[in-house]
């Protein structure tokens, strides 16, 4: 399968069709789910994925693109981090987007010493890119047993059930947290009354309207108030431009820290922890099939990487979401998200030829699926050497005036940076690489099976099952971010590992050379091979 289809309808012929039909009658599909999925899935392109050939999860399937990177060797030897400065701390946090912060502020409230690492600077990840909403059943109608059942059955019931229970229950208590932090979220029609309503909508797959936001970017809203929220806290350190390149082990197994690269001042730092806490994101950058990315620049994967190194388990290393509405056109913002917020308010998703073709709410690999089978067979729209589909915002504007200026104000900036004007032409969409659906195995506390070691938001596996419904993303960070804090501050205070250093590399070394595999290739990636600057070259700058 392609990522980029070759032939379509004319741009011009495809908007005239679209005129012509608003609104757009509806084709229904003539293929059951499985057989949409299975035949038009990015997941399931021939020859995506291999079998992981060493490691705790020998045997599962995985991304060749991946797989390469969590096959690879260690960046560093003994050599490397003698005589490099050490930091102490009761908790590492590894990444500072929302699970990050979250899991921070709640070991630092704990009584727990905490240091905070990223590659970026805190706040730059996924988290503020996240504009649809957070889940959470609070309303009446709704009920924890009911997005329970719709997280499972989103996922196609792969899910670790105590996982989902975990993120259900805790949901209304974290909005609760999240508005005793600082964060705004939208009221309903009666929000003159003293308080209000937090204004709900309905997700895509789900049963009751339960998603809560603030405008159409909640997830940048949130990480303004939890970085506030850190950089008052007393007991966290951060240290921004830090990315992690190898986790440190004692003598047992037990993870007790990490090798950092101080981006700075060219220099490897070793922090030692009673606690290490991995939050650092996804793999969106790696460009799986080929598709572009709604990923920020550093979702490259690491965290997996160096997790996997020390003897953390996986799960659904091949499944990934591709999100149905990236940018198709222009190019130069290709696979930039139009969020999840247009079609929740009612944006129908439009062929080439004028018609909807899909439930625009259905799950969001269905609908995903189901626009790449329009792409492929000829029905999308051609536009630039490239092909997508119509998502109708003004239809959309016509039916609610003003939506597009009061509460789609992120969409409405995107199509000012791409040249038109919403109210008056559809945007061109395609599906986009999203989220990454496995990970790290955890309990419903964050511990991995590593010893030492936790973990919490895009990094981990078990709670989306084969596919993650709109909202539960934000929701997770919270749930799961002050699950893993907690955890994170108990466990500091039980004993510490001792004789820390690189003690997993030899054995990893071993098994990498007995399944035939060149120890050429280096590991983590940290940016995208496009930026001009790797991991390997950081190191050599350091020494």
């Amino acid at each position: 399968m392609s990522a980029e289809p070759v032939a379509g309808i004319p741009f011009a012929t495809a908007l005239m069709a679209w005129a012509a039909a608003a609104p757009a009658p509806e084709r229904s599909c003539d293929l059951p789910v499985p057989e949409l999925l299975q035949r038009f899935h990015p997941d399931h392109r021939p020859g995506g994925m291999v079998t992981l050939q060493a490691g705790p999860s020998a045997g599962a399937a995985c991304p060749a693109e991946l797989a390469g990177l969590l096959l690879s060797d260690s960046l560093l030897d003994d050599i490397d981090i003698a005589g490099a400065p050490i930091l102490d701390a009761d908790v590492l946090v590894l990444g500072g987007g929302g699970a990050g912060c979250v899991a921070a502020l709640t070991a630092a409230r704990a009584g727990a010493r905490v240091l905070l690492a990223t590659k970026l600077r805190m706040g730059d990840g996924n988290t503020v890119m996240a504009e649809g909403g957070i889940q959470a059943a609070i309303g009446a109608e709704d009920s924890l047993q009911r997005h329970f059942e719709d997280t499972l059955r989103a996922g196609h019931f792969a899910a670790d059930k105590a996982l989902v229970a975990a993120l259900a229950g805790d949901g209304p208590d974290c909005i609760r947290w999240l508005i005793r932090e600082g964060m705004g979220f939208d009221l309903g029609d009666d929000r003159q009354r003293m308080g209000g309503t937090l204004l709900r909508k309905t997700p895509g797959g789900a049963t009751a309207a339960r998603l809560l936001s603030y405008r159409d970017f909640t997830g940048l809203e949130m990480m303004r108030a939890l970085r506030e929220a850190v950089l008052l806290t007393p007991g966290i350190a951060v240290l921004d431009r830090h990315p992690a390149l190898e986790l440190l082990t004692d003598d047992r197994g037990r993870c007790g820290g990490a090798v950092l690269q101080d981006l700075g001042q060219g220099r490897l730092v070793l922090v030692r922890s009673g606690a290490t806490l991995l939050a650092t994101g996804g793999a969106g950058r790696l460009h799986l099939a080929g598709f572009p990315t709604s990923n920020h620049y550093g979702a490259t994967a690491d965290g997996l990487v160096l997790a996997y190194r020390a003897g953390a388990r996986l799960r659904e290393m091949d499944s990934f979401q591709f999100h149905p509405t990236g940018i198709a056109w222009p190019p130069h913002l290709k696979g930039t998200l139009v969020s999840e917020a247009a079609r929740s308010a009612g944006a129908r998703l439009v062929n080439g030829r004028g018609e909807r073709f899909v439930a625009e709410l259905a799950p969001r690999d269905v609908v995903a699926s189901a626009m790449l089978r329009e792409l492929a067979e000829g029905r999308g729209v051609a536009h630039d050497g490239g092909a997508g589909l119509f998502l109708d915002t003004p239809s959309l504007e016509r039916e609610q005036p003003g939506i597009l200026g009061k509460r789609l104000l992120t969409l409405s900036h995107l199509a000012h940076r791409a040249g038109f004007d919403p109210a008056r032409e559809p945007f061109l969409v395609r599906p986009t690489l999203h989220y990454q659906n496995g990970g790290v195995v955890i309990d419903p506390a964050g511990r991995t099976t590593l010893p030492g070691l936790l973990a919490a938001g895009e990094v981990t596996g078990g709670l989306h099952g084969r596919n993650r419904m709109m909202g539960n993303a934000l929701l997770e960070l919270v749930a799961f971010g002050r699950r893993a804090g907690a955890a994170a501050a108990a466990d500091a205070r039980a004993e510490r590992p001792r004789n820390l250093g690189l003690n997993h590399l030899a054995g990893w070394r071993r098994d990498l050379l007995a399944a035939g595999i060149d120890l050429g290739r280096k590991g983590p990636l940290l940016f995208p091979p496009y930026g001009n600057v790797t991991a390997e070259g950081l190191l050599g700058h350091a020494a």
